[in-house]
């Protein structure tokens, strides 16, 4: 059996072993508590195990030394990938999974394996599903509405244009969460939403940081929230603020890509609430070596930090309450091309046990009323809470 390696290091002698594999019915019966789960509208795939742990930068890199013996009728999405929920601020690791099982957006199975490294197998749940449950704001209305208000302040002295600020909320049940069933549950009352999980971090995200295939480029912003599109449509607010949001990530692609182009906004439905999306498309230049390079010129958005950057990250240290962790953080893959896929770590949750840690933040601009950004946060913790407070 080989031993994990860790990042930095480049692991030649790997070897990966690629198949086509009758297409499991359900996907999340692979899940372990420990493993990566990635579910679109276009492919899905769950992996286990680890060969290899690696910085993000060095990924595309270290996948691209492995030997990957590829059969002639695998599906061509086969292959090895590091995959992982990397923190919203600090460095992070990405982990080459030692089995990936997944399905393409035809249906085909296919499944990719290190030679040699150790796969644990799917653990059936064997104790009850939660039935009691404790919810605990960590942040209460009042003081949310002091930090709203502090953030307004700031605003107005023009120290910000906008500042994102979240709270959590934290759950205890009597039994422990079982990931896969969270998965399933979000599967089903998410569409349109990227569902994922990592290592017990399990959650559904609307909002697609970046994806690379060769040198298309594809991000779609989110930004401006509300209860409904028609409500959305006549708010200059949440116009203002999306805006803010397109400019930072067309600035940052300029820098990189060629032939931006931009498509938006439109308002669209999800769950729970509206928001208005901004479809940006653009060709990478020769500096882009992989979708790493994308996400690290992305990160953090004015969806999830604020504007100027450096500003809205001071602020939200100094109002939060705790460090967000892999909240708001960027997740997803990449392969040995460069091409992957990250979203936004949002609608979701740490679980430990039996307690679940939620966030959900709110933008906050000139104009910002601290009883409706409330509200906002209210709707964004719904899918999870939903998912896991659950008769």
């Amino acid at each position: 059996m080989t031993q994990p390696h860790v990042a930095p290091a480049v692991a030649p002698h790997l070897v990966a072993r690629s198949t086509p594999v009758d297409a499991p019915v359900d996907l999340c019966d692979l899940v372990i508590p420990s493993g990566f789960t990635w579910i679109t509208g276009h492919g899905e795939f769950v992996a286990s195990g680890v060969a290899a742990r690696v910085a993000p930068a060095d990924a595309a890199g270290l996948l691209r030394s492995i030997t990957h013996d590829l059969a002639a009728d695998a599906p061509g999405d086969a292959g090895p990938r590091a995959v992982g929920a990397l923190p919203f601020l600090g460095p992070g690791l990405l982990t080459v999974p030692a089995r990936i099982v997944g399905r393409d957006a035809n249906g085909q199975g296919w499944q990719t394996e290190i030679v040699g490294a150790d796969v644990p197998a799917p653990l059936r749940a064997t104790t009850p599903a939660p039935r009691r449950f404790t919810v605990d704001a960590h942040i209460d209305e009042p003081r949310w509405r002091t930090m709203v208000e502090h953030a307004l302040e700031l605003i107005a002295r023009g120290a910000l244009e906008k500042v994102v600020l979240a709270r959590a909320v934290e759950v205890v049940a009597d039994a422990a969460f079982a990931p896969a069933a969270v998965l399933r549950y979000l599967r089903a009352s998410q569409p349109g939403c990227v569902v994922y999980g990592d290592a017990g971090f399990v959650g559904a995200s609307p909002e697609l940081l970046v994806r690379k295939r060769g040198t298309h480029v594809l991000s779609r912003p989110l930004a401006g929230t509300g209860a409904g599109t028609d409500a959305l449509v006549h708010s200059s607010k949440d116009q203002r603020e999306h805006q803010l949001v397109v400019d930072a990530v067309v600035r940052a692609l300029r820098g990189c890509c060629r032939a931006v182009e931009v498509d938006g906004p439109t308002p669209i439905q999800f769950a729970s609430v509206a928001h208005f999306a901004t479809t940006v498309e653009a060709r990478a230049d020769a500096t882009v070596d992989s979708v790493i390079d994308l996400v690290t010129a992305l990160h953090p958005t004015p969806a999830v930090g604020g504007t100027p950057t450096g500003s809205a990250l001071d602020a939200i240290a100094m109002l939060e309450s705790g460090p967000r962790g892999r909240y708001a953080g960027p997740c997803g893959w990449v392969d040995a091309h460069g091409d992957g896929e990250f979203v936004v770590a949002l609608r979701g949750g740490e679980l430990d046990g039996n307690r679940a840690l939620l966030h959900a933040g709110a933008g906050i601009v000139a104009g910002s009323d601290p009883a409706a950004e409330w509200a906002e946060t209210q709707a964004k913790l719904t899918p999870m809470l939903q998912a896991l407070v659950r008769p």
